[in-house]
């Protein structure tokens, strides 16, 4: 019991800690592009490398906690905004598509981890995989509608203002995936399949 108390407790800590870092990357410089105004942030490597570290549920939870606390009024989204009024924004369906695809990158984090323990290139690559699939699965369709609704402007065209993301999105999912390898490596048990976990907690006791 005491022990289950001490794995919530860790998991409440790195829930925080990490909705923490994804504010923490609205203090670099955004860089507005295109038409629509949509900037260039270090959001999404943030909630790629929240994913990549915590897995599926955590790294859900914690970008969920951003989303939440910033629409509360918190002052942790791009450019120091807050409130309800983000959603009226051309930003809304990227800020909104980032809890869903932190649970697809931190499911797939975890498959990769725990079935390629010993091999560090195999994680790289599938870890920068997973976070492109994060991407395109949730992030860039969920954008693009976002600011077909919010800017007005047909899907089409939408699209297109959508596509001077995808390099960034390419540099920022290698950067995230290699530092989680790095993280992973000082803290081998920081991201262990649930099926793994039963399996050693049901291994017996050596004999002493």
């Amino acid at each position: 019991m005491a022990q289950r108390r001490q794995s919530t407790v860790t998991d409440l800590a790195l829930v925080a800690v990490f909705a923490g870092v994804i504010s923490a990357a609205t203090l670099a410089p955004a860089i507005p592009v295109g038409a629509v105004g949509v900037p260039i942030t270090l959001q999404t490597l943030a909630v790629a490398l929240t994913a990549m570290i915590l897995g599926p549920w955590r790294g859900f939870a914690a970008t969920a906690l951003y989303v939440i606390v910033g629409l509360a009024g918190l002052p942790v989204f791009a450019g120091g905004a807050s409130g309800i009024g983000v959603l009226a924004k051309p930003s809304a369906g990227y800020l909104l598509a980032f809890p869903l695809a932190a649970l697809l990158i931190g499911f797939l984090a975890r498959e990769i981890v725990s079935r390629n323990q010993k091999s560090t290139g195999v994680h790289w690559g599938l870890l920068f995989l997973a976070g492109l699939a994060g991407s395109f699965a949730f992030v860039h369709p969920m954008g693009i509608a976002g600011i077909a609704i919010n800017a007005g402007i047909p899907v089409d065209k939408a699209f297109l203002a959508d596509i001077v993301y995808w390099p960034g999105d390419v540099i920022k999912n290698i950067a995230a995936s290699v530092v989680a390898v790095a993280v992973h490596r000082a803290f081998p048990g920081l991201l262990v399949h649930p099926a793994v976990e039963r399996a050693q907690a049901q291994e017996p006791v050596p004999a002493r």
